[in-house]
């Protein structure tokens, strides 16, 4: 056969789609949007490393690191920069102040001048927030004039929040950790992080997974109103046509559809990339620049989707006899047979056993063993759930009119039902394996914090040359503050200026109530000192446990002693038993009250807070925050966790939600379409059953079943095999097996939610077509 005659019957068949009848462009489309909707996430899809690396580079671009091993000098383009970022109502908001010390200072990415002290400019986003009444609190926190807005090269997302402030008086207070001089933003010394085998198998399995769905709904797509087309192939061969050159041209109806999907698909991705700018999914935005396509994968998707649908559609013709008087296909086709659906699933089992207890310490994992593993088992699904849904309903015996109805059409079109439900069941199946991966793995990536939150739930650092007690009595008098315990903590060392120290201790200065938050105390009162045992660091404190003896204090910045500030042991010193603080440690060294320390070393003291809020008072974290950036924009409270995961593992499964988010939008939507295409294809056997006194409440629900049956049977078959795929992965990690039953029964009712919501939306044209006026025909 001719490439020419190839391209003929295809063109053949292009004509027939669009110059068919009402017939022909009808399902031309119905098979473009189903197409569209997922070339468009493919689309999205390639467009992803992109984004990321956008992203990235952006966010790298901006750092002001304030940090050094060399501190820089005043210059004419220094600038000195502190970081007071916050939160609010949940959100990140990244604050920078900005002090210029000379006309070539560096200006941070996304602004075109300074602002005067007083002044900030702001991302659109924070904006927004600050002119609705939902940032009446923000507000007070930013007492700054907006008179400019950050571009967007200065922010990493479209709905990020984020500003700059300017004010003055920085240089006094550079610390070499919040506040620092720099001459230029990004990361001067940029590092290769080494990669964990875990997190890269992660990161596969979670394209593949997202993907999959994708491809499976697609391939159905190129299908709608296949017995309808396959009788008007026909007709065709009543005049002439062989049988080969009719699969052509249905795969030539079909490439038509394909075509105009691409076209409908891109159309659709412009638009999803311009109002997804609008929106934020698990604190992730992006801007409509991030979102371009590699041309090398968008061109792949524009080859590879039209290939498909010709490909997808000479394979399903190829059990199909279209003789020139019908089709041989209503007759009882012949049993689908199990043996060759076993070997996809077996065969990806095969692919990922011999990475089986790997582990981290065998490497990367092939990825190529990886992706066609997960690739055949998920392909699996789709293979085995026609011959589950023709085993089951083949046996299921009487019930209601409305249960038979749908048993009847079932039995007969048992293939096309599977074929609706067969991403549900790809998604969930690898939603399943997914979440058993994360659920096994996390422990490797959270860490127990060790904070009480029982007994606190937010800290506090006090810059220097804050009053400690003033600082903790106006926000003990903040709405939603139950207690604040307040503590000055140094470092005592045993050499005097100009010497190297041998020994060193910690000093823990507070009141009687907090240190006995800290230590079992015999007794308290201001003038105390006690000395720490019980810690398992003891050595130090017992060897400069001499009455008498001078310590001198040691700076957080570095034991500079020029100046530095002795103080004397005092004779009546008692001993304290050290219990957990509300940190989770136990402290060492010495602790003293207020009175026992002179003035000059309780200066060079750092000052922290811990706070017991209420959560029950609304906004209580928000008006501790306020109180705290009137004191001092500096001071920045941090809030409690029992645990903290790797920041890479969370973005894996930010990423992971973001992805599922929008897989779950298109499964509803191409299931909606396909469940309309169904309908239509039925429109004059639903009304001549009404024209024959058929209730519309019973055909209503035998249109439920026709969907329940096979959902319920796609979830089944899905959840066998994700936790198949999912005891296979952990394995691979070297992690034991367990079911994440939890996970498993929400995605399974998620999955069975996507459903009921399709069918309730199909409900209203499912009533117009039980009309007499259906039986009509041209």
């Amino acid at each position: 056969m001719s490439a020419g005659q190839w391209a003929r019957d295809l063109m053949m068949g292009t004509r027939f789609a669009f110059a068919g009848g009402r017939e022909g462009w009808i399902r031309a489309v119905l098979t473009a949007v189903g197409v569209g909707l997922g070339v468009a996430l493919l689309l999205l899809t390639t467009a992803l490393p992109n984004a990321l690396e956008e992203r990235g580079r952006r966010e790298e671009a901006r750092l002001n690191y304030t940090y050094s091993s060399e501190r820089l000098a005043k210059a004419d383009d220094t600038l000195v920069t502190a970081d007071i970022d916050t939160t609010y109502l949940d959100r990140e908001v990244r604050g920078r102040l900005l002090e210029p010390e000379g006309p070539e200072a560096p200006l941070p990415p996304g602004l075109e001048e300074f602002p005067a002290a007083g002044e900030m400019a702001v991302s659109p986003a924070l904006k927004e927030l600050l002119d609705s009444d939902r940032g009446e609190l923000l507000r007070e926190r930013l007492p700054y004039e907006v008179v400019g807005t950050i571009g967007e090269q200065g922010l990493i997302g479209s709905q990020e929040l984020a500003y700059y402030a300017g004010a003055t008086g920085l240089a006094e207070r550079i610390d070499g950790s919040t506040v620092a001089r720099i001459d230029e933003f990004g990361d001067p010394e940029p590092t290769d992080t080494e990669t964990d085998p875990v997190l890269v198998l992660l990161v596969l399995v979670v394209f593949v997974v997202l993907l999959m769905p994708v491809t499976v709904f697609i391939a159905a797509a190129v299908r709608f109103g296949g017995e309808r087309r396959d009788r008007r192939l026909a007709a065709l061969r009543l005049v002439g046509s062989d049988s080969r050159a009719t699969r052509r041209i249905a795969a030539g109806e079909a490439l038509a559809g394909a075509l105009l999907g691409l076209v409908l698909g891109t159309g659709f991705f412009l638009i999803g990339r311009e109002v997804v700018a609008s929106f934020e999914v698990f604190g992730v935005s992006v801007f409509p620049s991030y979102l371009n396509p590699s041309p090398l994968l968008a061109l792949l998707v524009a080859v590879a989707v039209p290939a498909a649908a010709v490909l997808v559609t000479l394979l399903a013709l190829r059990g199909v006899v279209i003789e020139p008087l019908g089709v041989v296909r209503t007759a009882r086709p012949a049993r689908r047979r199990l043996w060759w659906r076993l070997l996809l699933p077996l065969a990806g089992v095969g692919l990922l056993a011999p990475m089986i207890g790997q582990g981290r310490e065998g490497g990367n994992f092939n990825q190529y063993l990886v992706v066609g593993g997960v690739v055949c088992l998920l392909v699996g699904v789709t293979a085995l759930l026609p011959w589950v849904v023709e085993t089951v309903v083949s046996r299921l015996g009487a019930g209601s009119l409305s249960w038979q109805l749908a048993v009847r059409r079932l039995q007969l079109s048992s293939g096309a039902a599977a074929r609706m439900v067969n991403g549900i069941a790809v998604a969930v199946a690898g939603a399943i394996a997914l979440q058993m991966l994360f659920a096994g793995v996390e422990d490797d990536y959270t860490e127990a914090t060790g904070y009480d939150v029982s007994r606190a739930q937010m800290q506090m650092r006090v810059p220097a040359g804050r009053e400690l007690p003033a600082v903790a009595a106006e926000l003990e008098g903040t709405e939603g503050v139950r207690k604040v315990y307040a503590l000055s903590e140094g470092y005592l060392t045993d050499a005097p200026p100009g010497e190297e120290p041998e020994h060193g201790a910690f000093l823990t200065v507070g009141d009687c109530a907090t240190l006995r938050e800290l230590a079992k105390l015999p007794d308290c009162r201001d003038g105390d000192v006690f000395v720490l045992s019980g810690s398992g660091y003891d050595d130090e404190s017992a060897v400069l446990n001499r009455p008498g003896r001078k310590l001198y204090a040691e700076t957080p910045e570095g034991p500079d002693r020029d100046g530095a500030v002795s103080w004397t042991l005092p004779e009546d010193m008692k001993q304290a038993r050290s219990i957990e603080d509300p940190t989770g440690t136990l402290r060492n060294g010495f602790m003293a009250t207020p009175g026992a320390l002179p003035e000059a070393l309780a200066k060079e003291l750092r000052g922290e807070l811990y706070l017991a809020v209420d959560d029950s008072v609304p906004y209580a974290r928000e008006h501790v925050r306020n109180a705290a950036a009137g004191i001092d924009p500096l001071i920045s409270p941090a809030t409690w966790y029992t645990t903290e995961r790797t920041g890479r593992f969370d973005s894996i499964r930010t990423g992971l939600f973001v992805g599922a988010t929008a897989v779950l939008a298109l499964i509803g939507a191409s299931l909606l379409v396909s469940q309309l295409e169904q309908l239509r294809e039925r429109r004059k056997l639903l009304s001549s059953l009404v024209a024959f006194g058929t209730r519309r409440r019973t055909l209503s629900l035998s249109v439920l079943w026709q969907t329940a049956i096979p959902i319920g049977l796609g979830l089944l078959l899905a959840s066998a095999v994700g936790m198949t795929l999912g005891a296979v992965l952990l394995r691979m990690t070297g992690t034991s097996v367990r079911v994440d039953w939890p996970s498993v029964l929400q995605m399974t009712g998620i999955g069975a939610a996507v459903v009921v919501v399709v069918t309730l939306l199909s409900l209203p044209p499912l009533l117009r077509m039980m009309r007499p006026d259906g039986l009509r025909t041209e």
